[in-house]
């Protein structure tokens, strides 16, 4: 690679790559991405309106319509963040590596810039949730159900989880639900999830996915905040989150200070909840069983 035969376009299709194939929390399946197209740099805003329900009356013959104008709300979604990577590429080791710098270099900004979006991401989701839709603290015991005689298992959280979207009507189609490693651990213990999940579907070509139980895919990530131990864990549906972002800038440049190059990158991206009533968390404690003949 060199300055004059550093093509951006090529680079940016590379680093998209990596960076789509493990993105979790900004995925389609999560976060809607209607309005990738419309962002250029930080700064931009996008507004984006959703009609509500109309009115039901009831028909009479001879009764004149009531017409009226729909209820229209609208979303800001603001772009207001910004990564980026800058490194050299010295003319020595471009020699000593045969040149091959596109593939490991695009393929590790990739998933740099993945890890920055995905934090910032569960963040703003997590963040989002309506207020009588978060079960709030539960302490989750990872062992087989059948065994417990205090606390929860993870597989009543997600049941827990999906009775708050039922209550809410939410759509029960392209339901999700992301855990963390701690809290997939415990669902493993439980043979209702494990029954379902060794069915198998190409489902599991998404990214994170692990299986499914009541109605939601499953999904794990290493990036589902986290405080004093406890995971919080979402669910919902791609409508109730939006997601944009674009890299908006890769450059090459030569190295005022070295004999090598210069490659950098931007990307800008925002997120926002549209539809709060559309998720649900809890903030799960994953414990260990208790030992064997313990307060006999």
């Amino acid at each position: 690679m060199s300055v004059a035969s550093f093509i951006p376009e090529l680079w940016d299709a590379a680093i998209k790559e990596p960076y789509q194939k493990s993105l979790i929390f900004g995925q389609p399946t999560v976060a809607s991405n209607a309005w990738m197209g419309q962002i250029s740099n930080v700064g931009d805003t996008v507004h984006i309106s959703a009609i509500g329900a109309p009115t039901i009356r009831k028909y009479e013959r001879g009764t004149a319509l009531v017409t009226e104008d729909v209820n229209v709300s609208t979303t800001t979604l603001n772009i207001d963040q910004g990564s980026y990577f800058s490194f050299n590429v010295n003319d020595v080791d471009k020699v000593q590596a045969a040149g091959d710098f596109q593939g490991p270099a695009t393929n590790s900004a990739g998933i740099a810039l993945r890890d920055a979006a995905d934090k910032y991401l569960a963040g703003v989701l997590t963040g989002g949730v309506l207020t009588a839709n978060k079960i709030g603290k539960v302490d989750v015991i990872s062992d087989d159900p059948s065994r417990l005689t205090t606390g929860d298992s993870a597989f009543q959280v997600l049941v827990q989880l999906a009775t708050k979207l039922n209550l809410q009507s939410v759509p029960t189609a392209g339901r999700y639900v992301i855990v963390g490693a701690a809290t997939y651990a415990a669902l493993l213990m439980d043979p209702r999830f494990t029954r379902v999940d060794a069915s198998g579907s190409e489902d599991g070509l998404r990214n994170g996915i692990v299986g499914r139980a009541i109605g939601f895919d499953v999904l794990v990530s290493n990036n589902v905040p986290t405080k004093a131990g406890a995971e919080t864990i979402v669910a919902g549906v791609p409508d109730a989150f939006a997601f944009a972002d674009q890299i908006v800038e890769t450059e090459a440049l030569r190295s005022q200070t070295d004999f090598g190059d210069i490659v950098r990158g931007l990307n800008v991206y925002g997120a926002a909840v549209t539809r709060p009533e559309g998720l649900a968390s809890a903030e799960v404690t994953v414990k260990n069983p208790a030992p064997a003949g313990a307060g006999e």
